[in-house]
C-alpha cells in the first residue's frame, strides 16, 4: 500500500515482471493459479511496512455548540424506546469512509437524555466510559448500583456490564461517550444483550455502592472479610469525581513548575488502568502557556472541561472551547496553547499498545 493513495500498488520489481508475463505462459498461468487459491505474492505488494505508521483518521473537532445544537434537536425529534435504546450521534472521522467511528480503534459520541426519560438496560462486551461536560441530574445503573453522574465525572460501563441511564430531573443531559467497540470488533468479539426489562430502584445514594467500597482515598482499599472480591480486568471503582480531580490537578501544579499538570486515572487496588482497553487521563495547561509538541502511537480522544486556547494537530491549528471533542490520530503531532486555563479530559487506546509492545511517544 502506497503511503499516498492508501492502495496496494506492485513494486517496480513486480511491474517488471508484469510486462514479462505475456510473454511467459507458464508464469502467467501461475499468477492465474495463486489467484484462483485466494494467494497473494509478497513480492508482487508494496506498503505493508512502512517507515511511520499510515493512519486513515485525520485530525479533527467537533465543536460544543454543534454538538448541543443536534443532539438537542434529536430529543425533540427521535424518542427513545426498545427499538433504539440509545439516543447517540457518533463521531464519523472524515478519514474513515462514512465509518460511524472516530478513529480506526475508538468510538465516540455525544448522548443525549430528556427529562423523566431511561434509557433501558444492555449490555455488550466492548468497553464504555462516560464522561460529563456538563449538567447533572441523571444516573446510570452499572449491574444494579446507582451511579450519579455530574459534570467533571468519568463513569466506566466495563465490558459486559448491565447498564442503564436514567433522568429523573427536569431538565435534559448530554454527555461524552467513548468504546472500544472498533477494536473489538475488528477481533471478531462483540456480543450484545438486552437486559431485563423490570423496573429498576430509582433511590439514588450520592455515593455509589462502588465508591463507598472503592472510593475511600488513595491507598485505602477493603481486606479481610470486609474485601470484596474482585477478579475482573477492570477498576472496581466506576466512578471518579471531579471535585477529586481538580483538587489533585491543583496539587500537582503548586509542586511542579505552575504551568501545566496531567494525571491518570488508575485502578485503586492495583497497578494499572481503569479499563484493560482504554487509559484515561486529565490535563491542565494554564493559560498564556504552551506545551511541547509530542506525537504517540494509538488514538486520543480530547474533550475541553474547562478554558479556551487552540491545538496544533498534524499542522493546522483548532481553536478549543468548552465541550469542544477532538481526535488526535496515532502518531500526529499534538501541541497545546492555553488562552485561559485548559483541563482537558483524554482517552487513549494505550493499555492494548502497551501490552502488545507497541507504544511509543516522542516529545519535542
Amino acid at each position: 500500500m502506497s503511503a499516498t493513495s492508501g492502495c496496494w500498488a506492485p513494486t517496480p520489481k513486480a511491474r517488471k515482471q508484469l510486462r514479462y508475463r505475456a510473454a511467459e505462459p507458464d508464469l502467467d498461468a501461475y499468477y492465474g493459479d495463486i489467484e484462483q487459491a485466494h494467494l497473494q505474492p509478497l513480492w508482487e505488494m508494496s506498503g505493508l511496512l512502512t517507515p511511520t505508521p499510515v493512519v486513515k483518521a485525520v485530525p479533527y473537532r467537533w465543536s460544543a455548540d454543534n454538538l448541543q445544537k443536534l443532539a438537542a434537536r434529536a430529543g425533540e425529534l427521535v424518542p427513545i424506546d426498545r427499538g433504539g435504546d440509545r439516543r447517540v450521534l457518533a463521531m464519523s472521522n472524515p478519514g474513515l469512509g462514512g465509518a460511524p467511528f472516530i478513529s480506526g480503534t475508538l468510538w465516540a459520541a455525544v448522548q443525549f437524555l430528556q427529562a423523566a426519560e431511561v434509557a433501558p438496560a444492555h449490555r455488550h462486551t466492548p468497553g464504555a466510559l462516560r464522561f460529563v461536560l456538563d449538567g447533572d441530574g441523571v444516573y446510570t445503573l452499572l449491574d444494579g448500583d446507582p451511579v450519579a453522574m455530574s459534570r467533571g465525572d468519568l463513569i466506566l460501563t466495563p465490558s459486559w456490564v448491565y447498564h442503564e441511564h436514567h433522568n429523573p430531573s427536569s431538565a435534559p443531559m448530554m454527555w461524552l461517550d467513548v468504546l472500544d467497540l472498533p477494536m473489538v470488533a475488528a477481533l471478531d468479539a462483540v456480543f450484545f444483550e438486552e437486559g431485563p426489562s423490570e423496573e429498576a430502584d430509582q433511590s439514588v445514594s450520592p455515593r455509589s455502592a462502588a465508591e463507598r467500597r472503592f472510593g475511600q482515598g488513595p491507598g485505602l482499599v477493603p481486606t479481610g472479610v470486609s474485601a470484596a472480591v474482585h477478579d475482573r480486568p477492570h477498576s472496581p471503582l466506576t466512578v471518579y469525581r471531579w471535585a477529586e480531580t481538580d483538587a489533585t490537578l491543583n496539587s500537582l501544579l503548586e509542586f511542579g513548575d505552575g504551568q501545566q499538570a496531567e494525571l491518570r486515572y488508575r485502578d485503586p487496588t492495583r497497578d494499572r488502568d481503569v479499563m484493560p482497553t482504554l487509559r484515561c487521563e486529565m490535563r491542565r495547561v494554564v493559560g498564556g502557556h504552551t506545551t511541547a509538541t509530542d506525537q504517540q502511537t494509538g488514538t486520543r480522544v480530547c474533550a475541553v472541561l474547562d478554558g479556551t486556547g487552540t491545538v496544533q494537530l498534524g499542522g493546522q491549528e483548532l481553536s478549543l472551547a468548552p465541550g469542544d471533542v477532538f481526535v488526535v490520530p496515532s502518531w500526529c503531532e499534538h501541541q497545546l496553547e492555553a488562552t485561559s486555563t485548559l483541563d482537558i479530559f483524554t482517552t487513549s487506546d494505550a493499555p492494548v499498545l502497551e501490552a502488545l509492545g507497541l507504544f511509543r511517544r516522542k516529545v519535542a
